[in-house]
């Protein structure tokens, strides 16, 4: 329809591309969502073909991806739900032809090298690479939001950081927390967190019945953590673990306070800090969230639980990985770019 802002999105054929499509198409400040593939996943030309829950609602038709094709449609936004590398050489193109871009994968998120390295990327163009990587936005929109209406490029954030960051950004912010005396974070995740192709570790007969940690020192996510909260890489331990659920986060982050404070005290920090921000919600003490609380929603759920001595301090942070920790803040983040109320299409 005239009007309608047209949007693509290339990597719908995944878990986080799933939740996008099906929230770009509901959208209604968009037209349906052009969806593209650079390679047919499974042979298959339409998206319904992949996902049939979508069958019977028009088809989704799977586009390769063109440049030019993309320019005569009037594409203004794409979408990218790919792999990390693939972004990285993609994102390039994509601005030099004037696209606005919401990645959502880690390709552009980081800002210091030690931390990219994970990632090992080799850019064709290195001056151009460092220059978007430079111009790129982390897309938390509740750090954020003034730097993501305004950007070409945003780089949304990983699923376990977007607990973790908004758990502690508050506390950080104000000073409360010792950080000498180290952070930990335990977070747990659904598999879906994984992505959908699957690996010895995903199988069922990996999953079901078990509980693992995974990636201890040396996950993707924690480099995001560090830069965004402004800590040195020591002062935080990430450890990530594998939940035999399908989808959701829950972590588990402990503490230790400068000097005493009351509950209604740290409540207050976070009511504060997240005030006017509705996609966070604060639990009273002493009510803790629960993944059943903010499953199939943009929520993030906080809750904490200070000790008698009113210096340890425990948060609990909950998203779902797909939405909150994905598409759900890719629209998010749409919708600050074009001046759109925040919750357009989340509701």
């Amino acid at each position: 329809m005239p009007g309608k802002l047209k949007s693509a999105v290339l990597g719908a054929s995944g878990y986080s591309g799933l939740e996008l499509t099906r929230l770009l198409d509901r959208h209604p400040k968009l037209e349906k969502p052009v969806l593209l593939r650079r390679e047919s996943p499974d042979g298959a030309t339409d998206l319904a073909e992949v996902f049939p829950e979508l069958c019977g609602n028009g088809g989704y038709p799977l586009r390769m991806l063109s440049w030019p094709e993309l320019q005569k449609q009037g594409v203004q936004l794409l979408f990218l739900a790919t792999p990390h590398a693939a972004s990285r050489s993609l994102v390039p193109e994509a601005i030099a032809r004037g696209l606005r871009v919401i990645d959502l994968s880690g390709a552009w998120r980081l800002k210091q090298e030690q931390h990219r390295a994970i990632y090992s990327f080799q850019d064709a163009d290195t001056a151009t690479a460092a220059e978007l990587t430079a111009k790129a936005v982390y897309g938390l929109p509740e750090l954020n939001r003034d730097c993501i209406a305004t950007a070409q490029l945003v780089a949304n954030p990983g699923c376990y950081a977007t607990s973790v960051i908004l758990a502690l950004a508050p506390l950080l912010k104000a000073g409360l927390i010792d950080r000498a005396r180290g952070i930990i974070s335990d977070s747990k995740s659904g598999v879906s967190g994984a992505g959908k192709s699957p690996t010895p570790r995903t199988h069922f007969v990996s999953v079901a019945d078990n509980f693992s940690a995974y990636s201890v020192f040396s996950h993707r996510h924690l480099g995001e953590m560090v830069e965004q909260l402004g800590l040195d890489d020591a002062e935080l331990i990430f450890t990530p673990h594998l939940l035999p659920i399908p989808r959701g986060i829950l972590s588990t982050i402990y503490v230790q306070l400068k000097q005493a404070m009351k509950p209604d005290e740290v409540e207050s920090c976070l009511r504060d800090f997240y005030s006017g921000k509705h996609w966070v919600r604060i639990f009273a003490a002493p009510k803790l969230p629960e993944l059943q609380f903010c499953l199939h929603t943009n929520y993030c759920d906080l809750g904490f639980c200070l000790a008698e001595d009113g210096r340890r301090l425990v948060l609990i942070s909950c998203v779902d990985n797909l939405l909150k920790g994905a598409a759900g803040q890719a629209v998010q983040n749409m919708n600050l770019m074009y001046g759109w109320e925040e919750r357009e299409g989340l509701q």
